[in-house]
């Protein structure tokens, strides 16, 4: 027997009780899900009991990080103080040459010197102060051959940061003037004190030039003296208020400085301002990332060959060195620090003789951007070894051991900071200086250094990149 089919009238009636059931359950559902999220909302104090082990936590992780801080500022800083601490101990490297030329040689040797060899006694038996314990060291003139202006050269070679030269016609002229009277004497064609402000200007402002002072200034009064007593034993002698300036002061000294550091908007281009290059290099990393990581999400397109990823981010981020080094650059030609310039002979003073002629500035380009790449190269391999917030202190790190060492004497410094040498801000300021002043040129030595920090940081770019996959990797895997 078959069962009656049910009417299309029930069925329906059914079908909107079910619909309405379940609607009912969603809204149970949704209301309960509120009234826990409503729950959960409810704040409480930091003091609560129920925050004790987190309070714990975050109590033993603000210590340690903290005290790691200051283990790191106190570590770290330490290299910058260090640099200057043993300053007045050291002062005896700044070599100061005192060279007698003083009657030794044709047509002057016919005449007894007086001021070169009591000069050079008073520098023999000189008991300087602390502070103008400069490297005092008589040289006999047969050094140079009798020619002064090698004593010139040797100065701008950097053997010596200071020569005094007693003139060879020092003697011969001072008596001319007395027994004369020679009205046009000058007491500063005795000597000349050559030095090189461009080499460095900080330590020949700093240390050399007051110790100068403080050295030369008895000299000349102690020669005043001597010569005083011996123009009142001498008969001869006719009226010496006729050349009162060849009886006193007698003697004085020429400064020559073969290559002043000017004008002073160059400073930031040998000191401060290559700080800010080094901050460039470091933070363009974290702008260029998120364009990195278009290649690194599969949206739209296959996985790309890894090598060609490594290859995309070195060769991205030297052609961002390369127009981010020009922009620097140009500030320095902004604001007219001289880039035309011809060079002149070592022996010579002058004024900002680039070493270039009109292509100096391409050669201060390229050096500030090879020295970029090669400050900025190792900041990505660091970032991506450490990740943040460790990056950070490497940026303090770096900047801290290229400054220490490229804007401070290492003459003066202890034997420890030797290394800093061959770090790429040292070599950015010493090329700078030679492109800039014509100081003395060891610029195929720093570029070569810059292109081994390059090289070494390209090798090592593969295996950091390696390192932080796997860190990221076990990260995700902890949260997992």
């Amino acid at each position: 027997m078959t069962s009656p089919t049910p009417s299309t009238g029930g069925r329906e009636e059914r079908d909107r009780q079910l619909a309405g059931g379940i609607e009912n359950l969603k809204k149970d559902t949704e209301n309960g899900d509120r009234s826990s999220q409503t729950s959960s909302q409810e704040t409480v104090g930091i003091f609560h009991p129920d925050l004790k082990s987190t309070r714990m936590r975050a109590y033993r992780v603000w210590l340690i990080t903290i005290f790691g801080l200051g283990a790191f500022i106190v570590g770290i800083l330490s290299l910058y103080w260090g640099v200057l601490y043993t300053v007045y101990s050291r002062l005896d490297r700044l070599t100061v040459w005192i060279v007698d030329f003083d009657s030794q040689v044709a047509p002057y040797n016919i005449t007894s010197p007086i001021i070169g060899p009591f000069v050079t006694n008073e520098f023999t038996h000189l008991k300087p102060a602390q502070v103008d314990n400069l490297g005092w060291t008589v040289k006999p003139a047969a050094d140079f051959d009798h020619d002064p202006m090698r004593v010139r050269q040797g100065i701008y070679n950097e053997d010596a940061y200071v020569a005094i030269i007693i003139n060879s016609n020092a003697t011969t002229l001072l008596k001319a003037a007395v027994n004369d009277g020679n009205s046009s004497y000058d007491p500063t064609g005795a000597t000349q004190v050559i030095y090189n402000t461009a080499r460095d200007q900080t330590t020949v402002s700093t240390y050399i030039l007051p110790a100068l002072l403080d050295t030369l200034l008895p000299v000349v009064s102690n020669f005043g003296i001597e010569w005083a007593t011996i123009l009142s034993r001498n008969a001869s002698t006719q009226d010496v208020f006729r050349t009162p300036q060849a009886v006193n002061p007698a003697v004085g000294f020429s400064l020559i400085d073969l290559r002043p550091f000017t004008p002073p908007v160059a400073v930031p281009s040998v000191s401060i301002g290559l700080i800010y290059l080094i901050i460039i290099s470091f933070f363009s990393f974290s702008f260029l990332m998120p364009i990195h990581s278009l290649f690194f999400q599969l949206k739209g397109h296959p996985p790309v060959r890894i090598w060609q990823l490594l290859l995309w981010r070195i060769v991205s981020s030297i052609l961002a060195y390369f127009f981010l080094s020009l922009c620097y650059s140009l500030i320095s030609l902004a604001f007219q620090i001289p880039f035309s310039n011809n060079p002149v002979p070592h022996e010579t003073g002058a004024l900002n003789p680039n070493s270039y002629r009109k292509g100096s500035f391409v050669v201060y380009w390229m050096l500030n951007f090879v020295g970029m790449t090669a400050l900025g190269l190792p900041c990505e391999n660091m970032a991506m070894l450490l990740g943040m917030p460790y990056a950070s202190l490497w940026l303090i790190f770096w900047v801290i051991t290229n400054v220490a060492t490229s804007f401070y004497s290492l003459e003066v410094a202890s034997d420890f900071y030797q290394w800093g040498r061959a770090w790429p801000l040292f070599r950015l300021v010493n090329g700078s200086r030679t492109i800039l002043f014509g100081t003395k040129s060891s610029i195929g030595v720093d570029f070569a250094v810059l292109f081994t920090w390059i090289a070494v940081s390209i090798i090592l770019f593969p295996f950091a990149n390696i390192f932080m996959k796997w860190r990221m990797a076990a990260t995700e895997r902890k949260k997992g």
